[in-house]
């Protein structure tokens, strides 16, 4: 079997750039992921990889590429035994029951974090809007635990959200978990679609998105805010609880 064998090769170059470079992932529609989780995960949702790479005397299935020439394009510290090149997925809009839309939400690591809750609950999609980091970056791919293969992605503007948009503002609006009992109960719980839109933990939601909200909610919490990624979270599974709820 052919084994790769030097640094320089040009398949290993092309991953390196596609783990360090967002602009060369968004040129070549193409991302990695790293680790036999990750590639169980993309398998069992029917995702086919472009390229597979093992490390020799893995057993795995791919290319073989030896262990050290194999660390060396993985974006891991401990390295990596399995390695895989993907292409690209969006949805042509954001669609469904329960949409969440993140704006300007720039850590990867959040992002990817809000597509493992998505999918926990049932999230029909996640669409991204300016500011918000890439989802298919390495470190949005693996916080997001193979949710990334699993959850539809998509770019939009809170025009084209479907449903009742809800916008979580800390201290504004009414508490998350009474919204069904309060005025807004006549939109919320015959609405068939939702979206819920979060900001990033700094700076929120810009004042013209929560202008162009539906409806403005918050987590009663004790102290001044919450991640981005676990305010997501919590509201997610108030949404979802709800609508469950409401369908019975």
């Amino acid at each position: 079997m052919t084994q790769i064998t030097s640094h320089h090769n040009q398949k290993l170059k092309e991953i390196r750039k596609l783990r360090q470079r967002r602009r060369w992932r968004e040129r070549s529609g193409l991302f990695v992921a790293e680790g036999e989780d990750l590639l169980s995960v993309a398998d069992s949702q029917g995702w086919n990889a472009i390229e597979r790479y093992a490390a020799a005397g893995s057993g795995l299935p791919g290319i073989e590429v030896s262990a050290e020439l194999l660390a060396g394009a993985s974006g891991l510290g401990s390295g990596t035994r399995t390695l895989a090149v993907y292409e690209e997925r969006w949805a042509s809009a954001p669609a469904g029951a329960l949409c969440v839309y993140l704006h300007g939400v720039h850590d990867p690591g959040n992002v990817g974090a809000v597509l493992r809750s998505a999918q926990a609950f049932g999230a029909s999609c996640v669409a991204l809007g300016p500011g918000t980091a890439d989802p298919y970056s390495p470190k949005a791919v693996r916080a997001s635990m193979g949710a990334v293969f699993a959850v539809p992605l998509a770019r939009g503007t809170v025009d084209e959200l479907p449903g009742v948009k809800i916008a979580l503002v800390p201290r504004a609006g009414e508490p998350l978990d009474v919204l069904w009992r309060s005025r807004y109960a006549c939109v919320t719980s015959s609405a068939k679609e939702l979206t819920l839109l979060v900001g990033s933990e700094r700076e929120g939601l810009p004042d013209e998105v929560v202008g162009d909200a539906d409806v403005v909610a918050h987590i009663p919490i004790a102290t001044d805010s919450l991640n981005a990624a676990m305010a997501a979270t919590i509201a997610l599974y108030e949404l979802s609880r709800r609508m469950a709820h409401e369908t019975e």
